[in-house]
């Protein structure tokens, strides 16, 4: 019964590719000797063979590993060595090189552009490096690589450096812009000699520039689209203001400082006109004030209503120390008596909503009442539950005001200082520094000034010049983002988002912004192609007046804006089609755009298909409300649809503290020192390109990735490691041939066949880890494939195979075939990561013809014949017996004990028995995998066994055909010290005789003579 099942499953193994000995199930066994090799942990240096130590008499028989390969560069010959390649492999000239050639699919990674402002930095590392490994990886998938580096190029922090102590004083737009560009094509200039330095790919002659006349010039196109649907339009609103930079900001210059420190208050406004659904009598709110509370004492002048919950919960309350009547909601009540140090005792509850009508008195302007009015913005998670409202000096506030008809004065100028409108007392104060004190004085003096304190809170600065900035309403440039959102959400449900959580980040950020003020008071940035009316102030901007100046600097550049006559701006042919006025009736408009509508409109000047949109955008978190969305928002206002088919979003580079990088904490790590070495080289060694991009690579690069000795001095320590690997694997492939002398997987050894199907199973998912962008997967897959499958295992059995058999025998040329795809298939694996060293393997591998380099040479390649799940079964159930006889005898040698191995009838059995034709063998493919000396296989262990025997247990699962075939079989290693003798040349115990060669070497050497 038992065989006649064995034998309807060994039906099956055939159509899985292995044929049988016994029973139809496998092929014969191939004899051969089995290895020597103690050394079966990833730890061993694969590079010394046990062999080199045979007696002198035989080395020179022995096929020991030759290469010239170095195992390790450090110093001045790694930085020369990385250089050399570079020149002699192309690097410069690949991207070209697969621009031209024939593709059927195009790859486009659009380069969100560094800011042209500094010297490069592991941020820009960060992010070159991973935008090349990827394209490196599609070039090499064959696919036509779209990428041209850009740089933004305008923009208040690149002013602010360029003109330094000078400041704008006294300077001409025109003085101001050459300085500008001066200083960002110098920092240009250093960046892109850093990028190339780091092995970047790109035609680095031909990259975009957001001062280049031409890429101005679609700005405007853009533009002219966007106003001619009434998406751009000029209002007075309020905006983020920066005192110290003097122009407005928009969202995504701003940073927060979580410890700034404000001078809050609680005051107090008397009603003056209760509300009218309340007032039985008038008596009863005669001395009744509205408390409110603010961290921006400053705007009080400035208010024109106090806003409340309509459906909240309002009281009356009458505190206990002074009997004063305060109206507060009452969910604050209890926080309130705290802050304020006193019992409140409630006399009236009533709903928001009841409050309608009343009116206030304003606490410093004695002629001036405002409006108790009601609001959605109004919380109750702190302050009063009533919030004091200046449409000036707030977002949320200017709603309210649009809503009501409030005025929008404005009483605080460009410096920040307040103006003559809020009187005498005020103007000329910084409303952030004393004009904020005077105005609690003033507070203090109407009686109206409750509680002062200081409150540490989140709070906006510039991202240049980094100091508080303010809210302040202005005339201003905007984009209606409003009229955009839903669109922009729908077609980003199409949008791939790695990693996915991204994606909520994305979405709010968008939520957030009402409106884009895109004008910047400036010099430097492409000027709002607008004129002005000298007496009226009425805007000239139409789908005329645009085209023609888009016209003009695409030929003369943004500068014409100053240098050329307003006639040439603004010629008779257009007034006339605007049917506006003379020329000398207008003067040109003095804002420059927002420097995230110049990058954000990249897609149209760069990506020049007909179809502008790219496979991918890589930038890190700090885009998901920057370049990520000003490209989405101006994209659909043009086209309805996104940019980008997929956005990858990556972390910041940190310390190795988890700390933010700064100049002034001292801990910023250069690039440029990392690559070539500090003035030290104990402390700072030059550890070269790929370890930086090393580095890149096996972060975790969706979190913070840190970097510091310890992460470089890994990657280092792991290339040398993949050094030594290839240094194996080219000095056993020395002589070598592949076109030539490689054995078909069909006629190789199982273990080789094996290694094949793990190779395939390797290449495919590393493929498709680089494919989801993950480069970390694929370190991880390199790293557990060279120590698990290759140090671990496949170097330790093959070893004797490789050094003791004679040189052109089937045996060690199916080795040597798998040792030369392994070589191939790891090169091409580094090669997007690490290049240089990909590139230098490559120039030692055999099989191709000289010039030719790694990456005009394809992608891994594997074949679905590699695939043998059957053949797999049967060398893991054999590495299996294997592991419980290695655990049996710790710290000995497995090379001298021979094996009694006793498996109960049936199919793993069957699939061991290919593995040994003889029931004893001291040639065969089994005993080279149990790596000792000699190899019985039986179905019982026999009863007269030594006393010193050593008797181990375990059980294999056999699972083939996605479950169909299912047996567990127990097995039982009796592992005995051998009797036969220690052969001089292999060092494996074969031999019949002391210093008697062992049979296989005996044949060796005969057929060498």
């Amino acid at each position: 019964m038992l065989l006649r099942r064995i034998s309807a499953v060994s039906q099956s193994l055939v159509r899985l590719g292995l044929s049988s000995k016994k029973n139809a199930l496998l092929h014969p066994a191939l004899s051969f000797p089995v290895s020597r090799c103690q050394d079966v942990s990833s730890s061993g240096d694969p590079a010394q063979p046990a062999a080199a130590s045979t007696s002198g008499q035989y080395r020179d028989t022995v096929l020991l590993p030759r290469s010239e390969f170095p195992m390790k560069l450090t110093g001045q010959k790694l930085l020369e060595r990385e250089l050399q390649i570079q020149r002699e492999c192309g690097f410069d000239l690949l991207y070209a090189w697969q621009r031209e050639r024939k593709a059927k699919k195009e790859f486009c990674l659009h380069d969100g552009p560094p800011y042209a402002n500094g010297d490069p930095h592991v941020g820009h590392a960060l992010n070159k490096i991973l935008k090349d490994i990827q394209n490196r990886f599609e070039v090499m998938r064959g696919r036509q690589v779209h990428y041209i580096p850009g740089w933004d190029c305008h923009g208040l922090p690149i002013e602010l450096k360029a003109l330094g102590e000078l400041g704008t004083s006294g300077l001409s737009p025109i003085q101001i812009r050459t300085k500008a560009r001066e200083f960002a094509e110098g920092a240009i200039a250093r960046q892109r000699a850093a990028f190339q330095r780091w092995g970047v790919m790109a035609d680095w002659n031909n990259c975009y520039y957001t001062f280049d006349s031409q890429y101005e010039a679609a700005q405007l196109r853009v533009f002219q689209d966007m106003h001619s649907k009434a998406l751009i339009y000029q209002d007075y609103k309020p905006v983020f203001w920066s005192p110290s930079t003097r122009t407005a900001l928009a969202e995504a210059e701003l940073e927060y400082n979580a410890e700034h420190v404000s001078k809050a208050i609680y005051a107090t406004f008397s009603i003056s006109t209760p509300p009218p659904k309340l007032a039985e009598s008038a008596e009863e709110w005669e001395n009744v004030k509205a408390l409110i509370w603010t961290t921006q004492p400053w705007t009080i002048p400035a208010n024109q209503a106090v806003c409340y919950m309509p459906k909240a919960q309002y009281s009356l309350v009458k505190r206990a120390d002074d009997g004063q009547h305060l109206l507060v909601a009452t969910d604050r009540i209890a926080n309130l008596s705290v802050a304020l140090g006193t019992e409140l005792d409630t006399l009236k509850t009533f709903t928001g909503a009841e409050l309608e009508g009343a009116m206030c008195q304003h606490p410093t302007l004695a002629d001036k009442e405002v409006p108790l009015l009601p609001a959605s913005h109004v919380t109750m998670g702190k302050g009063t539950g009533l919030v004091h409202t200046a449409p000036a000096h707030g977002m949320e506030d200017y709603s309210v005001a649009s809503h009501f008809n409030l005025s929008v004065d404005c009483m605080v100028d460009e410096e920040g200082m307040f103006t003559e409108l809020a009187g005498p007392e005020l103007q000329g104060k910084l409303v952030m520094a004393e004009g904020n004190d005077t105005v609690i004085s003033q507070l203090r003096d109407a009686g109206a000034l409750v509680k002062e304190e200081d409150c540490v809170h989140s709070y906006p600065y510039d991202w240049r010049s980094k100091l508080p900035v303010i809210i302040r309403a202005s005339r201003q440039w905007f984009i209606n983002t409003q009229s955009l959102k839903d669109k922009a959400k729908e077609v980003l449900q199409k949008v791939r988002v790695v990693p996915e959580s991204s994606r909520a980040t994305l979405l709010s950020m968008l939520d957030r912004r009402t409106y884009w003020c895109i004008s910047r008071q400036r010099s430097w940035g492409v000027p709002i192609p607008v004129f002005y009316h000298k007496e009226t102030g009425e805007a000239l901007i139409n789908k005329h007046t645009i085209p023609h100046i888009a016209n003009v600097f695409a030929e003369k550049g943004s500068n014409s804006w100053w240098e050329e006559p307003l006639e040439t701006l603004l010629p008779e042919s257009v007034l006339k089609k605007s049917k506006a006025g003379a020329v000398t009736d207008y003067i040109r408009g003095e804002d420059v755009l927002d420097i995230w509508f110049d990058s954000g409109v990249s897609w149209a000047a760069v990506l020049q298909e007909s179809d502008p949109r790219a496979d991918v955008y890589i930038e890190g978190k700090d885009q998901l409300g920057g370049w990520f969305q000003s490209s989405l928002l101006t994209s659909v206002a043009v086209r309805k649809k996104a940019p980008y088919k997929t956005l990858v979003v990556h972390g910041f580079a940190m310390t190795e503290k988890g700390e933010k990088m700064s100049k002034s904490l001292g801990n910023v790590v250069d690039p440029d020192v990392v690559i070539n070495g500090g003035k030290d080289p104990s402390a700072s060694p030059p550890y070269g390109a790929d370890a930086l991009r090393w580095w890149v690579a096996e972060s975790n690069v969706f979190s913070e990735v840190q970097i510091g000795p310890n992460a470089l001095n890994s990657a280092r320590d792991n290339i040398n490691k993949l050094r030594n690997t290839f240094k194996f694997l080219l000095g056993n492939l020395k002589g070598f041939d592949p076109r030539t002398q490689a054995v078909d997987s069909k006629e190789m050894h199982y273990v080789d066949q094996y290694l094949l199907h793990l190779l395939r199973d390797f290449s495919m998912k590393v493929t498709d880890a680089y494919a989801q962008f993950d480069a970390g997967r694929v370190v991880r897959l390199l790293q557990n494939f060279v120590a698990r499958d290759l140090s671990s295992f496949y170097f330790s059995v093959i070893k004797d195979r490789l050094y003791c058999e004679a040189e052109d025998s089937l045996s060690r040329r199916s080795c040597q075939t798998v040792l030369e795809e392994v070589l191939d298939g790891m090169t091409r694996t580094i090669g997007p990561i690490l290049p240089h060293l990909a590139e230098e393997v490559y120039l030692h591998a055999p099989g191709h013809d000289a010039g030719e380099t790694l990456f005009q040479s394809g992608w891994i390649k594997s074949s679905s014949v590699w695939r043998q799940p059957g053949l797999e079964e049967a060398v893991e159930g054999a590495t299996a017996i294997r592991d419980a006889f290695l655990s049996s005898i710790p710290g000995c040698n497995a090379a001298t004990y021979e094996l009694v191995i006793a498996i109960e009838p049936g199919l793993f059995f069957e699939l061991m028995e290919t593995l040994q034709e003889e029931p004893t063998a001291t040639c065969s493919q089994l005993t080279e995998l149990m790596m000792s000396s000699r190899v019985t296989l039986t179905d019982k262990l026999p009863r007269d066994l030594a006393d010193d025997a050593v008797i181990s247990r375990g059980s294999f699962l056999i699972n083939l055909e996605g479950g169909v075939i299912r047996e567990e079989s127990a097995f039982t290693v009796a592992a005995l010290p051998t009797s036969l003798c220690k052969c001089p040349r292999c060092w494996r115990h074969t031999s019949d005789s002391p210093d008697c060669l062992c049979p296989r070497c005996q044949s060796v050497l005969q057929g060498a003579q």
